[in-house]
């Protein structure tokens, strides 16, 4: 069994980590810690977890002892992972930061978008970013994982095939995204009210999004040739699910790029690549790890296919987006099967 600690569990990626991990055969929550609600059960705050954490109570940070574990899980706010990262790896024990801490390795750009000086720059260094299907072999050894923004996710599983294979221009991509409102975390927030955000759909981030610099980070790590992306997030009108709209422009006629998916994504647990002509929708990976890509090919002008590319990527933010791409990152980490834990159906409707 895997001792685990959860830090920072009242939120929505920690309770989705909660609910995950009830179903794991190889998970034994130690510790999840809180300290606005200490002493609270958990099962007193989230109802739905009854039956499977009945004994197991919010304890203050200061007062937890995380280093018996094998691994935290850190579903806080960017900056607290990397404040106690030292004395947990000294400790032996591995991290899995769901915030963004360890995610930029560029340590300037990190404190340009989120405004925090770095803490463990040595550390940083070391730590991999945990997208599986780009790095399955570096996260079986890591003893620190940047598990990825939900936003980036989409992005990279949607963009990266066609920059490997060098058949659009890398120099033009965009990303046209929309997320629901769980993606902004569980917070008392004027625009996340039902009043303000139900019956409207509006874009923000337009001058900038700090999920940007990591998705380019990646992509040009892919890429023989320099990446800039154009990416606009939006906030949709629904509670979980994330829906992009990958636009790039074809250089090299003729590839077959429902087969170039099909290949890449062969053998993948959680990366369903759709029939020609699909149109996957957010509510078909609703609390599922999997996320579905669609490939378009849209006709011009004189109706013969064009050279844009549309690639629709779906994913639920808070499991392949979020907490379910945590546990698979567990799973590798600790040479259990990849996807234990992780195979339930996404939930319709």
């Amino acid at each position: 069994m895997v001792k685990i600690g959860i830090v920072g569990g009242t939120g929505y990626t920690g309770v989705e980590l909660l609910r995950i991990l009830a179903s794991h055969p190889d998970a034994d929550v130690r510790a999840i810690t809180s300290r606005g609600e200490a002493g609270t059960r958990v099962v007193d705050m989230f109802a739905s977890l009854r039956g499977k954490y009945d004994k197991l109570a919010f304890t203050a940070p200061d007062a937890t002892d995380l280093k018996s574990c094998d691994v935290v899980f850190f579903a806080t706010p960017h900056g607290v992972a990397m404040a106690q990262a030292r004395e947990l790896v000294d400790a032996g024990v591995k991290i899995i930061d769901l915030a963004a801490d360890f995610r930029i390795r560029d340590v300037a750009l990190f404190e340009k978008w989120y405004k925090l000086k770095h803490a463990c720059p040595d550390l940083l260094a070391e730590s991999v970013y945990g997208l599986p299907e780009f790095h399955r072999e570096e996260i079986r050894k890591a003893r620190i994982v940047g598990n990825p923004g939900c936003y980036p996710t989409a992005m990279q599983l949607g963009l990266i095939p066609l920059l490997e294979e060098g058949i659009v221009d890398s120099e033009h991509l965009i990303a046209d995204c929309k997320s629901g409102a769980s993606g902004a975390g569980r917070k008392a927030e004027v625009g996340l009210l039902l009043a303000e955000a139900s019956d409207n759909f509006k874009a923000y981030g337009v001058a900038g999004h700090r999920h940007h610099p990591e998705t380019v980070q990646e992509l040009q790590g892919r890429s023989r040739t320099p990446v800039e992306l154009v990416f606009t997030p939006h906030l949709l009108p629904m509670i979980r699910g994330i829906h992009a709209t990958l636009y790039a422009r074809v250089t090299k006629p003729g590839v077959d790029v429902q087969a170039l998916f099909e290949n890449r994504y062969a053998g993948e647990p959680f990366v369903d690549v759709m029939p020609p002509g699909s149109t996957p929708d957010t509510r078909s990976v609703r609390a599922s790890n999997v996320a579905r890509i669609a490939v378009h090919r849209p006709a011009g002008g004189d109706g013969k296919p064009g050279d844009m590319l549309t690639v629709i990527v779906v994913e639920d933010n808070l499991v392949k987006g979020a907490a379910g791409q945590a546990v698979q990152n567990m799973n590798l980490m600790f040479g259990l099967p990849e996807t234990s834990g992780l195979t339930a159906a996404p939930v319709l409707p």
